[in-house]
């Protein structure tokens, strides 16, 4: 790639639409103080169906690769992602769990093969009959098949993040500087999900920070001593996740990205994100007095966020015309202070 004439960068305190590979070698080198995003989650949303699993990591490695340039010395990058992904894999074994509690017929797999000694000339149809069950269900215990998924369907693989972030960003020249846990509400709390298999209700996810090595400025006074007290210094922050996902299915509340540019940033300090979404870490910045840059490929994301910040600023002028907009704008996010 050539060089970059100082007219072609990406402007702060805009909206880009554009693939973040290509429009991230756009920014001035050494201007973004914070660059703080959520990636696709690789869960088969509609943004994200073309992607191959191999093609997901390619997109977060090249992603953050490319931060080196662009950040300043000292400066950070913050990775919002939950700590494991879940997803169908086609290369994992497929393995259906024997889930004792859920069966409908209290019919062992030692029973059935114990008639099968006194009638080996029986099929499935038969010992079905005998045992007044399906011979679905004959062929579930004695092969650990479900017809209607695991036989048939990829399983579903779990995959524990942090060290592969860390590992992408350690190769782009970025540290490992600190994490911080968001509890947020448990995901299906409501639904029978979790009681399908032992794996736990999704209710947190991490806040991967990496540090680009220069001098980082450390001022607790950009807190107030409650904030540092509450927050600042807290490894966990405990905030309500958004109450509604109408106009966007992937956001996170206003007050994460707000927490992190508040600890990190000073006033006049550039904010980069580069799945901007729905606009959520602009609207951070612009109530903290920084400046933005946002990038989508997705037209109608930036249409959104956009109009989200022309909402903000328009509502801004008083405290009770910005709460009105805020939960307006962000489908009535519940932003709270721990």
């Amino acid at each position: 790639m050539g060089l970059i004439k100082l007219t072609d960068y990406l402007s702060p305190d805009q909206i880009y639409h554009g693939d973040a590979k290509i429009l991230l070698r756009r920014i001035e080198p050494e201007s973004v103080a914070l660059s703080i995003w959520s990636p696709p989650y690789f869960v088969g949303k509609n943004y994200e169906k073309d992607l191959s699993f191999e093609d997901w990591k390619i997109l977060l490695r090249e992603t953050i690769n490319l931060h080196y340039a662009l950040l300043k010395p000292g400066g950070f990058l913050a990775i919002n992602i939950a700590d494991i992904l879940c997803f169908k894999d086609e290369s994992m074994p497929k393995i259906m769990a024997e889930n004792i509690s859920r069966r409908k017929i209290r019919l062992t797999k030692e029973q059935i093969l114990e008639v099968k000694t006194k009638h080996p000339d029986w099929n499935r149809y038969k010992l079905a009959k005998h045992f007044g069950c399906s011979e679905q269900t004959i062929d579930r215990r004695l092969n650990g098949n479900n017809i209607r998924g695991g036989k048939y369907q990829s399983q579903t693989r779990v995959l524990i993040v942090g060290g592969m972030i860390e590992e992408m960003a350690l190769n782009a020249g970025l540290f490992a500087y600190d994490r911080r846990i968001w509890v947020k509400d448990a995901a299906w709390e409501n639904s029978k999900w979790h009681t399908i298999s032992y794996r736990s209700v999704d209710e947190f996810e991490y806040l991967y920070i990496f540090w680009k090595p220069g001098v980082t400025k450390i001022d607790r006074s950009r807190l107030t001593r409650q904030e540092w007290t509450d927050w600042g210094s807290r490894g966990i922050w405990e905030i309500p996740s958004v109450r509604s996902n109408a106009d966007h299915d992937s956001k996170f509340p206003t007050e994460l990205p707000r927490r992190a540019i508040r600890l990190l940033t000073d006033p006049g300090d550039i904010v980069l994100d580069c799945f901007i979404g729905s606009g959520t870490t602009a609207i951070a910045a612009i109530s903290e007095g920084r400046r933005y840059i946002g990038i989508d490929k997705e037209e109608k994301s930036v249409k959104l966020s956009k109009k989200t910040v022309e909402s903000y600023r328009k509502y801004s002028n008083t405290p009770s015309q910005m709460e009105l907009m805020m939960e307006e704008t962000e489908s009535k996010y519940e932003i709270r202070n721990t």
